[in-house]
């Protein structure tokens, strides 16, 4: 590759700057994507059976089967975000800083329950944990000598909602600190070193401060995405007779439906989420930091002695449960004939994998539908979270601050509301779109965006201005320098960026449930299917069978050439 300065001086009046044409196609294309959907939901929110009225957000706020779901979500949601900072703050500091053993596998881990969808985890969890047959209970009462009625674990209650949605949270704020951790500067903090400062006084005034951005983006995606959930929701708490606000806004859409109620119990979580994101900008501030050139001194590995077995015991004991118990329940149940049970030679079969490969005529065509979108997602949801990161941090047009609030809105609006959204938006003319494939990719590129777009403006503020510029005083494009410069420099950010959407698209459930039709289905909502009649064995196979391609997938993705830095930061 060509040094990114290595640009030559280039006569400006036989160059045609394409970027502007270029930004203004991404910012009508995003403005498609999301105010058609939101635009329809606020106008049904305030619809009636005698025209508008207010009456929804009357019963928003003073029916208690409304109220209730809502507290219980905001607070699990609260206790998953503080839990993950608490987790990931540690385990990322751990893996990219210290010299603790097996580094690289705790990375890979911590991926696979990035992977996971959640409500696989929560039907891996169900096996687990539930009252009467979950093996954990089996077991607590064959070795303490309880009664039958006595369940020490309850996956099906708040508490398990909130447990199950941290483990397959956490790795959102895990990557975003162990990324920020990787890119910091070694000079500055050798700098702190110099001037006397102590290892510790060194991580509190000047790591912790450059990683602030990072813990509070992590914070506030984990706390979004539980808050969001659908699939673990529909899991865990059907059965135990409560509600969250996305299982009760569910509920409003089965018979009589009553979809104004539901876009208007969506409009609460926007409001939270846009207060949210501002003071996350006031608390931060002018605090950051910008890359002005290559990769800093090499930093050294923190050495923690006879500590380094305690740090792997607590990154063990998180994907203990994020990975191992719930994946070893999914392989128990893909190969017993009745699922929870312990394998012998007597009840070991594999009627399951028949059934799934040979008798269930959804497979093959969901599978394909999964991989389709889920590559299709990836591949057009990061090219255009680039644009839009490079525009907004940038500010290189008018209106970049409606730009920002575009591409998070998303984020605030439950996956299966945005799906009714966008039913509304795509089953009229002009864009009749309903029953095609179309329909829901647009749906898991809108919904996956955010979390792309805030990655990609991460690492687009990290590089300095003053690189661009000197590109552009060269005679260089707009989009010459993001080609030469700002994309070489950000590539790692852009592949990570890529996973996040793959992998998002992979879990997607609550919009396809609402969006798909028979030559539609995704392997997610195949599985849902199979949840409600009680099939736990084709359940596990499916669920496994999903992850074998995902990791297939991501595994060919870190290899390929043009992504190498990339692939050595997911591997650790």
């Amino acid at each position: 590759m060509r040094p990114a300065l290595a640009l030559r001086p280039a006569s400006r009046g036989g160059s045609v700057d394409l970027s502007r044409g270029l930004f203004v196609l991404a910012t009508l294309v995003l403005a498609a994507m999301v105010i058609l959907p939101l635009g329809w939901l606020i106008v049904t929110s305030l619809s009636g059976p005698q025209g508008p009225t207010l009456d929804n957000y009357r019963t928003l706020f003073t029916d208690a089967t409304m109220v209730r779901p809502f507290l219980i979500t905001l607070g699990s949601s609260a206790v998953v975000a503080f839990a993950c900072v608490l987790v990931a703050v540690p385990m990322g500091w751990c893996v990219a800083r210290t010299d603790m053993p097996l580094r690289r596998q705790v990375r890979i881990l911590v991926m696979a329950s990035l992977v996971t969808p959640p409500f696989l985890g929560a039907i891996a969890w169900e096996l687990l944990a539930a009252p009467n047959t979950g093996f954990l209970n089996q077991l607590a009462r064959a070795v303490f000598h309880l009664d039958r009625a006595v369940h020490p674990f309850n996956v099906y209650s708040v508490a398990g909602l909130t447990f199950v949605n941290f483990l397959y949270t956490f790795p959102y704020a895990f990557i975003f600190v162990a990324n920020a951790l990787e890119r910091i500067p070694a000079d500055l903090e050798d700098a702190s070193a110099i001037l006397g400062a102590r290892p510790a006084q060194t991580a509190w005034r000047v790591t912790l401060p450059l990683i602030l951005p990072a813990i509070l983006a992590g914070a506030l995606i984990a706390f979004l995405q539980s808050m969001t959930v659908f699939g673990s929701a529909a899991v865990l708490t059907l059965p135990a007779g409560f509600h969250t606000m996305t299982t009760r806004i569910w509920s409003l859409f089965q018979f009589p439906p009553k979809p104004a109620l539901a876009a208007a119990a969506s409009m609460p979580m926007l409001l939270l989420t846009l207060g949210l994101l501002r003071a996350q900008q006031y608390v931060l501030g002018r605090k950051g930091y910008a890359l002005v050139g290559g990769k800093g001194t090499r930093r050294a590995i923190v050495r923690l002695g006879a500590w380094k077995w305690a740090a792997l015991a607590f990154c063990g004991v998180v994907l203990l449960n994020a990975i191992v118990l719930p994946y070893g329940a999914l392989l128990d149940a893909a190969f017993v004939k009745v699922p929870p049970a312990l394998p012998t030679l007597a009840n070991l079969t594999l009627a399951h994998l028949h059934f799934v490969f040979f008798e269930l005529d959804a497979t093959q065509v969901a599978l394909w539908n999964t991989m389709i979108l889920a590559l299709g997602a990836a591949t057009v949801g990061t090219a255009l979270a680039l644009v839009v990161a490079y525009l907004v941090v940038r500010r290189a047009v008018r209106g970049w601050q409606l730009l920002s609030f575009l591409a998070t809105a998303p984020l605030a609006i439950p996956s299966i509301v945005l799906g009714v959204g966008l039913f509304l938006a795509y089953t009229r003319p002009p864009l009749l779109l309903f029953g095609t494939l179309w329909i829901m990719l647009i749906a898991f590129v809108t919904i996956e965006f955010p979390a792309a777009y805030q990655q990609l403006a991460s690492v687009v503020s990290s590089i300095h201005p003053e690189l661009e510029e000197a590109g552009q005083l060269l005679g260089a494009t707009r989009l010459r320098v993001l080609r030469e410069i700002t994309s070489p420099l950000m590539r790692s950010g852009v592949v990570a960026a890529w996973c996040f959407v793959f992998i998002g698209a992979i879990r997607e459930i609550s919009a396809a449930i609402l969006l798909f039709t028979a030559p539609t289905r995704t392997i997610a909502v195949v599985i849902y299917d199979l949840n409600e009649s009680g099939d736990t064995g084709s359940i596990a196979v499916l669920g496994l069978l999903l992850m074998v391609v995902t990791f297939a997938v991501l595994m060919v993705a870190n290899r390929v050439p043009v992504v190498a830095t990339a692939a050595e930061e997911l591997r650790g």
